[in-house]
């Protein structure tokens, strides 16, 4: 991407200088007018800001019938889904890339939930799932949340902290943010969701037996957390908070898992 101005360098070192510095700028303007801009999370956010309710229990719960009551707000969740149909996304740094996903993916599962308002689960109508019936059109391409999730995220970085930033829509799943995921805080918000996830019985809950309880994420996409009960358990322990990290050592041993669909709804 940059060999041109690289290119360019070699020639202006034999210049003179007032000329060189002429030409270095107009060179670095031009380079700059090639890159694609970062995509603006900001009209989302404010959305999120407004419609989730934060609770003593943890959960994030989000206000799905306030949002389709509010013309101009849904408009504006529309409008920032559609920005990404011209978003050159996969042209973006790498973490500008993941960002533009996860946001993507977590505004299209609240769109489809304000569609279809008032239900009681996003799987509701599905045996399993919406998930492959449900798109966007972004990076130059018609693409489901699926494959956003499957195909895109977890294909592309290995990253398990992942499942703690796309939001289902669901009692049981990490709780939607209440700010838009940006690159700045990226790493410190991954992170914190890890943890507030974890150290939520929807995460891991002690047993009267002292073995665990955790979600079924770490069933369902146990390679991504090390394949393995041991590895699920040393990514568990990373996040857990000392009490618990005490307890989950006491006994680590994973004796079930739980989830529950039911709509993360503030009603």
């Amino acid at each position: 991407m940059f060999k041109p101005l690289i290119s360019s360098l070699v020639v202006l070192a034999a210049l003179p200088g007032p000329l060189a510095s002429i030409v270095y700028a107009e060179a670095v303007n031009t380079q700059a007018a090639t890159q694609p801009d970062a995509p603006a999370h900001s009209s989302w956010g404010i959305l999120l800001g407004k419609y989730i309710t934060t609770s003593e229990d943890g959960i994030n719960r989000f206000d799905y019938g306030g949002l389709k009551a509010n013309t101009a707000d849904s408009a504006a969740l529309d409008t920032y889904i559609d920005s990404f149909a011209t978003l050159d996304i996969s042209a973006l740094p790498r973490k500008q890339q993941y960002v533009a996903w996860v946001n993507l993916y977590n505004a299209k599962t609240v769109q489809y939930i304000r569609d279809r308002y008032p239900t009681k689960s996003i799987r509701s109508g599905y045996i399993i799932g919406p998930w492959k019936k449900v798109f966007a059109i972004a990076d130059g391409a018609k693409i489901s949340l699926n494959d956003i999730e499957h195909e895109v995220l977890r294909k592309q970085w290995s990253e398990p902290r992942t499942h703690y930033a796309v939001n289902c829509a669901s009692y049981g799943c990490p709780n939607l943010k209440t700010t838009a995921w940006e690159v700045a805080t990226l790493e410190e918000d991954l992170t914190q969701a890890a943890r507030d996830y974890i150290n939520h019985p929807r995460g891991v809950t002690i047993r009267k037996d002292g073995k665990l309880q955790v979600s079924t994420i770490y069933k369902w996409f146990k390679e991504d957390f090390g394949k393995s009960e041991a590895n699920v358990i040393a990514h568990l322990r990373q996040y857990a908070s000392p009490e618990l990290q005490a307890q989950i050592d006491a006994k680590p041993d994973i004796k079930n898992y739980e989830y529950d669909w039911s709509l993360n709804d503030t009603n």
